[in-house]
């Protein structure tokens, strides 16, 4: 995979791994949000949230920043789908436009649309992200 990680991510990592008992596999700092992004192992959202928010809501606490948790998937469609969550995607597939460019194309329900973008695009942009650092996947679109 070969993310690349900076002292203070490694730092969150350390900590919420320590809190949570989950699997970390990227962090992502969002300091102008004031957010970070813990993309977990598969099967371990759980875990990681804990009973009723607890372990999310200690890690909060502790770094004083709102946190966020995606669960990781092989399958980009399914991957795509947990860092959406929670807008309904009826469905996703990746295809590879004339550039050689890599896109997943999204189907999602116009009451789930603005779910999606989310405010200023921020769900979107984050979706675009992760999906090319963890699948080399250049851009999400809806249709």
């Amino acid at each position: 995979m070969g993310v690349k990680l900076g002292t203070e991510e490694i730092r969150f990592i350390g900590l919420f791994e320590s809190l949570t008992g989950a699997t970390v596999m990227d962090c992502i700092l969002e300091d102008d949000k004031g957010r970070v992004i813990y993309v977990v192992k598969e099967g371990e959202v759980g875990l990681a949230v804990g009973k009723a928010g607890a372990n999310i809501q200690r890690v909060r606490d502790l770094i004083g920043k709102s946190v966020e948790v995606i669960e990781y998937s092989n399958d980009p469609t399914s991957f795509i789908k947990n860092i959406l969550r929670p807008a309904q995607i009826r469905s996703a597939h990746v295809s590879q436009k004339k550039d050689d460019k890599n896109v997943v194309m999204l189907d999602i329900p116009k009451k789930d649309r603005g779910i999606a973008i989310g405010k200023k695009g921020r769900n979107i942009e984050r979706a675009k992200y992760l999906m090319k650092r963890h699948h080399d996947i250049d851009d999400v679109m809806l249709i």
